[in-house]
C-alpha cells in the first residue's frame, strides 16, 4: 500500500484519515485519536499531508513535517467544493485529500510556535478591549437611566467621573454609586493590563527585523506590525501585494451593469482583525500623508476630493497592506518620499 496523499480531518479528539494512491484511488480509510496521527505519519514514507487550517493543525503539522512530509494546509471554504454529498468525517478527509492535489489551490502557511504566541497575545488584548468596551457602555446606560447624559467616548466618560461626579452623585442612591466605583476599578484594571500587552508589542517589535521594517510605513505601528508578522508571515505566500489586500478582505468587489464595471464596498474576507487594525492606522496617518508632499500624498489629496473620508481611508488601508507586501518581499524599508522600498545607505 502507497500512499501518496493523506487528508486528514482533525477534530478536538478523535481525527478521520483517508489516503490516497498515485492514481487518487482511496486505499486507507480511519479514525484515530490526535497522537495516532502523528504515530501513523511516523510509519508512513514521506508523503503529502493534507489539513484545513484550523484549531491545533499548525501544531499538528509542524509534527508531520519533522517527519519528512510535505505539509498542505488550506482554508475550508476552499475545500468544501471537494466534500461529496452524504457529508461525514470520511468524506470532509476524502475531500481535503483531493483538494490538496489541484495545481491551483492555495495553501497557508505552517505557523510556528512564537508566531501562534504573537498571535494569542492579540487576541487576548482584543477581548480585553471587548470588553472595557462593554463595560463602558453599560456604565453610560447606567447614568442615562438616572437621567445623567455623558458623551460619547472614553474619554469624555473619564472626565466626567474626574470632574462632574460629584456633584451628580447627590441624585444617585449609596448603591448606585458604590457599582459605579466598583466598575471604575474594574475598568482601570483592564487599562493596565492593556497597557502592559502594548508594552510586550513594542518590545517585540523592537527585536524582530520584519517588525521593525515594517515600521517605517505610515500607519504601522508596533501593534499593527506585530499581528501582521504573527499572521502573515512569509509574504511570498502571496503571488502580489493586491492578492495580500483581497485576502485581508480590503479590495471592493465589482459587478458589470450594461457593460461598465461598477464598484460595490469592500469584501470583508480574510483576517477581519488585520482589517480592522490597518484600517485604524490609515485613519491616524491619513492627514499627515495626505499633506505631504508626496506621491501618496498626491494620490490621497486627489481621492478625499472626490471620495468620501470613510472610502479614502479603507482604500488607503489597502495601498499599506500592498507596501507592507513589498516591504516583506524585499526585506527592504519603506521610502517615505515614494512607493517603493528601497536600500538605506
Amino acid at each position: 500500500m502507497q500512499i501518496a496523499v493523506l487528508g486528514i480531518d482533525l477534530g478536538k479528539n478523535s481525527c478521520s484519515v483517508v489516503g490516497l494512491d498515485e492514481r487518487g484511488q482511496v486505499v486507507l480509510r480511519r479514525r484515530l485519536r490526535r497522537e495516532g496521527v502523528v504515530k501513523l505519519g511516523s510509519t508512513l514514507p514521506s508523503c503529502i499531508m493534507a489539513m484545513e487550517a484550523c484549531c491545533g493543525a499548525h501544531h499538528v503539522g509542524r509534527q508531520l513535517r519533522s517527519q519528512g512530509h510535505d505539509v498542505r494546509l488550506m482554508s475550508p471554504e476552499y475545500v468544501r467544493p471537494y466534500v461529496k454529498a452524504q457529508k461525514n468525517d470520511d468524506r470532509d478527509a476524502e475531500g481535503i485529500a483531493e483538494a490538496a492535489t489541484r495545481p491551483t489551490m492555495r495553501f497557508v502557511d505552517i505557523k510556528e510556535e512564537e508566531q501562534l504566541d504573537m498571535q494569542t497575545l492579540h487576541r487576548a488584548r482584543d477581548r480585553l478591549v471587548g470588553e472595557r468596551t462593554a463595560l463602558i457602555n453599560q456604565l453610560r446606560a447606567i447614568l442615562l437611566e438616572r437621567g445623567i447624559t455623558v458623551p460619547q467616548g472614553r474619554r469624555k466618560l473619564e472626565i466626567w467621573l474626574d470632574l462632574d461626579a460629584d456633584e451628580e452623585r447627590l441624585s444617585l442612591s449609596r448603591r448606585t454609586v458604590a457599582l459605579i466605583a466598583d466598575m471604575r476599578a474594574q475598568w482601570s484594571e483592564m487599562d493596565r493590563r492593556i497597557a502592559a500587552f502594548d508594552q510586550e508589542f513594542k518590545a517585540y517589535a523592537r527585536s524582530d527585523q520584519p517588525c521593525r521594517l515594517l515600521g517605517t510605513i505610515p500607519g504601522i505601528g508596533p501593534l499593527n506590525a506585530t499581528a501582521l508578522v504573527a499572521t502573515v508571515g512569509d509574504a511570498r505566500a502571496f503571488g502580489r501585494g493586491r492578492d495580500l489586500a483581497a485576502w485581508l478582505g480590503l479590495v471592493p468587489r465589482q459587478i458589470t451593469t450594461g457593460g461598465k464595471p461598477k464598484l460595490l464596498g469592500i469584501t470583508k474576507r480574510g483576517n477581519g482583525y488585520l482589517r480592522k487594525m490597518l484600517i485604524h492606522g490609515a485613519r491616524a496617518a491619513l492627514p499627515v500623508l495626505s499633506k505631504s508632499a508626496t506621491p501618496l500624498g498626491e494620490w490621497l489629496r486627489a481621492l478625499v476630493g472626490r471620495a468620501h473620508k470613510n472610502k479614502a481611508i479603507v482604500a488607503l488601508a489597502a495601498k499599506l497592506a500592498r507596501i507592507v507586501w513589498a516591504v516583506l518581499q524585499s526585506g527592504r524599508p519603506y521610502n517615505n518620499n515614494g512607493l517603493e522600498p528601497v536600500v538605506q545607505a
